[in-house]
């Protein structure tokens, strides 16, 4: 009954179009509670991503008035806290189905309040929108994207002055503020076109000169020039970008996979716009192939996240998954500073706390500090925000993809992750070897560690609660041991506490709360398990690592760990 108020709300509300109110009208007339449900039993509200979800009818999908009351709630919270001062946002979009529609409706209900608005005139990568934020010194932003999720899917993501996605207590204040406004009619959306300026080249010439200053070994790239590099936007806005970038740092045989070249909303020739899935870099693999290139690099549909693959030894082409990428880049940046002599003991790097432990090993081993945080790049923006003036960043990153080198953006990054990818690759084949070669390199001097990710799928209320009961039952009745390993320590962030079962004591954890279980066995395993933020899942993170051993090959170690990791699943029961 509560669902289908909600509904007659929508129905009964002047604001709202013919177009939706025929919706909802025919889902109450033939008692449609499946549908009902799914539309509107709750609110779109924002996770470690924002807001996201399917383009639809309802309170719980993304169309003009969801977006239209978080943009409503965002400008009153804004006036808030800048009263009687110029307010100044920066919007940007993506190429996903109705993504323009709604970054200029956003642009709209902010020129109605007042508030100017700058709106990159056409798509753009969500880094050039953190990075516009300070640039054009706004108190805000909002890029329209889904990112990698499917194409019937959109999004809106909140940024703070700082260029970062918005953090406690802005997040929550915002909800308050829009959970104030009781019907739509409440959202101004007359557009006031006085406030709104559209902006292009001066941004993307001002980010780029920042992105070409991060190199380090340019005389690398001078001497490898003819690197073949082939990259795939999957029909998304790193064509705007990466391939400019590549070709200003010095390397001449950039190919771009033509079929995907195109910004398209349907993401005609994958099934998910995901550089983390094969798939969606299958035609960038056939392209490599064909062309004996070098590298492949493929960026999802707002550019923040990228992911690659290399030759292997025997010549065959190997994707790398996120924790391999990120620690293999950080290992680069790592011995080109030290090369360098730019390691002083005042640099730090930071990642999240289900990204590889390899990454804190060799921070040690270079004296740099290696700070952990909870899962999303708005917390790793904040540790760069609380350390700015005090140490340098070097480079950071998430196991999902998502990179960030040197903080002039506040959030992931995969323009400037492809241009220092391209460059360690010229590093390496300067110095004698593939990136394959570096990868085992890593590995023999800190250790092998093997990650993989498993997400279980419960769309849906229904979902929700499942996925509640299963984080309950692990919280309450966590296993003894893993994998023949006795549990060392369990972490729980939303209790705030480390349990150490064999020792029966609590200690507390200096960490924001936060729905997350991490298991730590005796052996250095570590299994971790976070519902997601953004999508009807519940993700589990298994790291294992081991030692080289003497004479032991490459291969037999990675199938060593990868038996554990299968016992370790098959332990915890995580399918």
């Amino acid at each position: 009954m509560e669902i289908k108020e909600k509904a007659k709300k929508w129905l009964n509300s002047p604001a709202v179009d013919a177009d939706t109110k025929q919706q909802i009208q025919q889902w109450l007339d033939t008692n449609n509670e499946a549908e009902l449900t799914e539309a509107f039993y709750k609110d779109l509200e924002f996770g470690t991503g924002g807001l996201r979800g399917i383009m639809g009818v309802g309170s719980n999908r993304m169309n003009k008035y969801t977006l239209g009351l978080a943009t409503q709630g965002l400008a009153n919270y804004l006036k808030k806290c800048y009263p009687n001062q110029p307010i100044k946002v920066a919007i940007a979009h993506d190429s996903r189905n109705n993504s323009r529609f709604f970054a200029e409706t956003t642009a709209d209900i902010f020129s109605a309040n007042g508030i100017q608005v700058y709106l990159f005139e056409e798509l753009r990568p969500t880094p050039l929108l953190s990075f516009a934020i300070r640039y054009l010194g706004c108190q805000s932003g909002v890029v329209l994207t889904a990112s990698h999720n499917p194409k019937e899917y959109n999004g809106y993501k909140a940024y703070w002055s700082d260029g970062a996605q918005l953090v406690p207590p802005h997040d929550k204040n915002v909800i308050l503020e829009v959970n104030k406004l009781t019907d739509i009619s409440e959202v101004n959306f007359q557009k006031n076109p006085q406030y709104i300026s559209l902006i292009g080249k001066e941004v993307d010439e001002a980010y780029m000169r920042e992105v070409l200053k991060l190199s380090v070994s340019p005389e690398a790239i001078r001497a490898q020039s003819d690197l073949k590099i082939v990259f795939t936007p999957i029909h998304g806005t790193g064509i705007t970008l990466v391939p400019e970038v590549l070709r200003r740092m010095g390397f001449g045989q950039v190919h771009v996979v033509q079929e995907q070249a195109e910004p398209n909303g349907n993401f005609p020739t994958v099934e998910y716009p995901n550089p983390e899935e094969a798939e969606a870099l299958s035609l960038g693999l056939k392209k490599a192939r064909e062309l004996d290139a070098d590298l492949l690099m493929g960026t999802d549909p707002d550019a923040d996240r990228v992911g690659i693959a290399i030759k292997n030894k025997a010549g065959e082409w190997q994707l790398l998954n996120g924790n391999q990428t990120g620690a293999l880049l950080l290992y680069y940046l790592l011995e080109a500073w030290k090369e360098k002599g730019k390691l002083n003991g005042r640099q730090y790097i930071v990642k999240t706390i289900v990204t590889t432990d390899l990454i804190d090993r060799m921070a040690e081993h270079y004296g740099v500090d290696c700070y952990n945080t909870l899962t999303g790049f708005k917390y790793i923006a904040g540790v760069l925000r609380e350390l700015e003036g005090k140490q340098e960043f070097i480079a950071g990153g998430e196991e999902s993809y998502g990179y960030l080198i040197s903080d002039f953006v506040r959030d992931k990054d995969a323009v400037a992750s492809c241009a220092m990818i391209a460059e360690m690759a010229a590093w390496a084949r300067h110095n004698g070897k593939g990136l394959w070669e570096l990868l085992q390199e890593m590995y023999q001097r800190f250790g092998y560690y093997q990650e993989i990710l498993i997400s279980v799928t419960k769309p849906g209320k229904s979902g929700a609660e499942e996925i509640q009961k299963m984080m309950q039952e692990l919280r309450q009745d966590p296993p003894l041991q893993i994998a023949g390993s006795p549990l060392k320590q369990l972490m729980d962030y939303e209790l705030g506490v480390c349990r150490h079962p064999q020792e029966n004591r609590e200690d507390p954890l200096d960490f924001p709360r936060s729905n997350v279980l991490q298991f730590l066995t005796e052996d250095g395993s570590k299994i971790s398990a976070r519902p997601s933020g953004t999508e009807p899942k519940i993700k589990f993170y298994v790291s294992v690592n081991t030692p080289v051993q003497p004479g032991e090959s490459p291969s037999a170690t990675q199938e060593r760990l990868q038996d554990k990791v299968r016992q370790i699943v098959e332990d915890m029961k995580l399918k």
